[in-house]
């Protein structure tokens, strides 16, 4: 099994957005790290989840607090390997290959095949990717220079994966109530309180963490951003002490602790002021690795029940070869499968803009921001959806923990809360359509996306009627009382978001059959009306898009 050479959609993309050198390295290169995913580290995961979960060590054998987390060897093992195949490091250092830097679309590629295998292990190297960005942008020089190399190791030097920390108990999302305080000491300070969800706790080399220096103001203003190594220069703790860890539904591959700072050393990172908006800014990149793991999810639910459909038997004949399943897998296929798309089109859309130092109210920024919450949300939620049908696919078998689905489905339920809940998204979706009309750039560019798609004159039509009338129905909802907004955030987050995807469909039409009967099945199945009688249009294009002439 190889998840990448089983995925000629992620080829089809991949190979869309590089050029013909790296596409050269790159598809090697994937290649090797969706079989290492679909084989030695999807075996690890398992193992992981059951036996070899984190566990915490909390004192030594003289009674010493000691707060160390336990790491098995197979989830080190996946550690180096990953960290090895520069899935953080080549988005800031020159890949030695190519003597150039790599870009963050290759290392999504890389977090949605190993999210096929391990979700819970992509959140440390999320961490890790936003430390990195936080560092590598707003760090002082002598901070970047050391620290920076070992966030960013392949091999070379000792890696430290990255945290941050950010939720306190009487926070929340509510990040204006924190309370842990930062006190300046000679050239640093010492930060003291409790962070109450702590990811990669333990497991860190250095954490991000937002605290209030003596004297600043109430609210996110008054936070400011820090860098906190793990351990001090004599190798013990830098004044920290893990509590408990968490027992958590799914991702147990990653540790999440209480953390109590008592005087730990810290590093202010950046202007005193600005740290809510660095950090805001790593949210947004989390966000994106957010929706990586949700697709990589479908997919890997996606393929679990179409295994499982065409192996198992009923009433004589393959389940594949019934029409409510036939049904399911279309549905699910052309959903993944555009999402995924539509996934790397935020994420070309980042590549281009994150390292610009233009102004960050920019309209192309407004434009990434407001895309990166609208699919993020989407994704979270049919991560669960996919993993639920991938579950009842399987029948009575797909409860049982002999089979991955029960994992997928713990897993994925983790994506609609991490980086913000569809609560949280849907205020951030009224903000920006409030406070920057971000809709009316929204709608402009997928018009004019529309008008250079070839073809698909019906489907065309539907999606520019349904902008129309979704305009219009905003236009009605933002004049109303900030109660009844917020009430229609979440509805209008989801109308955007499909016809987002709708377009990006008719896009990729150009590419071949395949698309253009993915792009009908998805784009009638939002916006048209399909007449009784006859065949289905699901039923006509289903041998196809599930490869079904191959089956018996």
């Amino acid at each position: 099994m190889n998840f990448f050479e089983s995925d000629s959609n992620l080829q089809s993309i991949m190979k869309e957005k590089f050029d013909s050198k790296f596409w050269a390295w790159a598809e090697e290169e994937l290649d090797s790290f969706g079989e290492l995913c679909a084989t030695d580290i999807d075996e690890r995961a398992v193992h992981t989840d059951r036996e070899g979960r984190p566990r915490l060590i909390k004192y030594d054998k003289m009674g010493n607090d000691i707060s160390e987390v336990w790491l098995n060897e197979g989830y080190k093992r996946t550690i180096a390997e990953t960290y090895g195949k520069g899935i953080v490091g080549y988005i800031h250092k020159e890949i030695p290959a190519l003597s150039h830097k790599g870009n963050y679309t290759y290392s999504f590629a890389q977090g949605y095949l190993l999210s096929q295998a391990e979700a819970g292990f992509y959140c440390p190297v999320t961490l890790t990717m936003a430390t990195a960005y936080l560092i590598d942008h707003y760090a002082s020089d002598e901070l970047k220079e050391k620290y920076l190399p070992h966030v960013l190791s392949t091999g070379e030097v000792e890696l430290y994966e990255g945290a941050t920390f950010l939720t306190e108990r009487q926070g929340g999302s509510d990040v204006g109530a924190n309370e842990v305080k930062a006190a300046p000491e000679e050239n640093h300070y010492r930060i003291y309180g409790e962070k109450y969800f702590a990811s990669n706790a333990g497991a860190c080399g250095v954490a991000m963490v937002l605290a209030r220096i003596e004297g600043a103001p109430e609210g996110t203003k008054g936070l400011s951003l820090f860098l906190v190594p793990w351990r001090g220069g004599d190798g013990g703790l830098n004044g920290i002490r893990i509590r408990r860890l968490k027992d958590k539904l799914g991702v147990r591959a990653v540790p999440s602790a209480e953390v109590e700072f008592d005087g730990s050393k810290a590093f202010l990172v950046g202007e005193a002021d600005q740290g809510i908006y660095y950090m805001l800014e790593a949210l947004n990149l989390s966000r994106v690795c957010n929706a990586v793991a949700s697709v990589g999810i479908m997919r890997r639910a996606y393929n679990e029940a179409y295994a499982y459909a065409t192996k198992r038997e009923a009433f004589g004949q393959p389940l594949v070869h019934y029409p409510m399943i036939k049904e399911t897998l279309v549905h699910m296929k052309v959903k993944q499968e555009i999402e995924t798309r539509t996934v790397f089109d935020v994420i070309e859309q980042f590549d281009s803009i994150i390292e610009k130092a233009e102004d960050k109210g920019s309209e192309d920024r407004l434009l990434l921001r407001l895309r990166i919450a609208l699919i993020k949300k989407e994704t979270a939620e049919q991560a669960v959806h996919f993993s639920h049908e991938a579950i009842e696919m399987h029948g009575g078998n797909g409860y049982i923990e002999d089979f991955v689905t029960p994992r997928l489905l713990r897993d994925a339920q983790v994506l609609t809360v991490w980086e913000g809940t569809a609560n949280i998204v849907g205020l951030e979706v009224i903000r920006l359509l409030n406070k920057f009309e971000a809709h009316l750039l929204f709608f402009q560019d997928l018009r004019e996306r529309l008008n250079h798609v070839d073809g698909m004159e019906e489907e065309v039509t539907l999606i520019h009627n349904e902008l129309q009338g979704l305009s219009l129905w905003i236009d009605d909802i933002l004049i109303q009382t900030h109660d009844t907004q917020t009430y229609y955030s979440k509805k209008i987050a989801e109308r955007m978001v499909l016809c987002y995807e709708a377009t990006v469909a008719l896009e990729a039409a150009a590419l071949g059959e395949k698309y253009v009967q993915q792009a009908k099945v998805f784009v009638q199945s939002l916006y048209g009306e399909e007449p009784v009688g006859g065949q289905p249009l699901v039923l006509q294009f289903a041998d196809e898009l599930l490869g079904l002439s191959t089956v018996q």
